[in-house]
């Protein structure tokens, strides 16, 4: 029997329930890797308080996001694979079963060998943030010698956003709230940081006097005026999440005019040849020492409930971590 953190209703934090139950058993196809850390992120939070997938499962073990070794795998999956210490996408996506667990199964592809110098707790940080950062920049093309804005740049997808434009060859500018995070975002590889909100206009246009060409979003219902009025003809807006203003109204013509184009990602039902590619990026941007974490809470798989707590309270800034072993 096995530790795992689940919920059978949707609600607050306090659905959580710790317990036990039954080891599983990998399918043909998948992978056991046995946790070292879950990673949290707000998509696990949102799950859990609107019940998504609890008419098709009456149980979930949530988190998409972890780090351990595998120590089982599924018929047709090469057993050479037992013993390799691997990060984990997608865990709980359309799946039971996620990370906050001793053990979860997942499809071959998606438990991705860690580098050789990379720990777990850089593993776990990974998944959801660094594959939507992926497919935001990525997903129409090359972006070497363009120019690149990033908004809220030192939130967990941002950073990633930063530092895999960076790689890539961009040109970044890079929205943060404070100085203090401004300066995070330079470290991190931005070539400049400025404010964002009502000052990120005039700020971008000083730092990009020409406009951008991409524009990676995280708060499209805010930004979608302004982000606008910076874009060069033909560029493409690409936002993952637009919370404050869930119902954002578009200065249509002016985007028409612009041919611009707008990607909305949902990282879970892209391609697959989409998700093997930012396996690949991701892991050879590690390798040469490309991607940084910030870390900013870990708790034990028994604080869960207060993990998910801290999360919802916006007190973290930065990744959230479990420790399983």
């Amino acid at each position: 029997m096995m530790r795992a953190v689940w919920y059978e209703k949707k609600g607050t934090p306090d659905v959580l329930v710790l317990g036990e139950m039954p080891d599983p058993v990998p399918a043909a196809g998948e992978v056991r890797v046995r946790l070292a850390v879950s990673g949290v992120n707000p998509t696990d939070s949102k799950r859990r308080s609107n019940g998504r997938e609890l008419d098709r499962f009456p149980r979930i073990v949530p988190h998409q996001d972890g780090a351990g070794v595998i120590d089982q795998v599924g018929e047709g999956v090469d057993p050479s694979r037992i013993g390799r210490r691997v990060w984990v996408f997608a865990a709980q996506a359309k799946r039971p079963f996620g990370t906050a667990a001793d053990f979860t199964c997942v499809p071959s592809d998606y438990a991705i060998d860690l580098p050789e110098g990379t720990g777990f707790d850089a593993g776990a940080c990974l998944g959801v943030p660094a594959v939507t950062a992926h497919r935001s920049l990525f997903a129409d093309g090359d972006i070497k010698g363009k120019t690149v804005l990033v908004t809220g740049a030192t939130g967990r997808v941002g950073r990633y956003a930063v530092q895999l434009a960076k790689w890539a060859g961009a040109r970044v500018i890079a929205t943060a709230s404070t100085p203090e995070k401004r300066a995070e975002a330079e470290a991190l590889g931005a070539d400049v940081a400025i404010p964002h909100g009502k000052e990120l206009l005039e700020a971008a246009k000083e730092a990009a006097p020409k406009g951008v060409d991409h524009v990676v979003d995280v708060a499209f219902g805010t930004n979608i005026e302004a982000v606008t009025v910076l874009m060069r003809p033909n560029g493409t807006i690409a936002t993952y999440a637009s919370d404050a203003v869930p119902a954002p109204v578009l200065p249509f013509h002016l985007l028409m005019y612009k041919n611009i184009n707008i990607r909305l990602v949902a990282i879970f039902d892209m391609p697959e040849a989409a998700k093997r590619q930012a396996f690949a990026d991701i892991t050879r941007c590690l390798t040469e020492g490309g991607l940084k974490q910030r870390i900013d809470r870990r708790f034990p798989l028994d604080q869960v409930t207060a993990a998910h707590a801290a999360l919802e309270s916006g007190e973290i800034q930065g990744s959230l971590l479990i420790d399983i072993a």
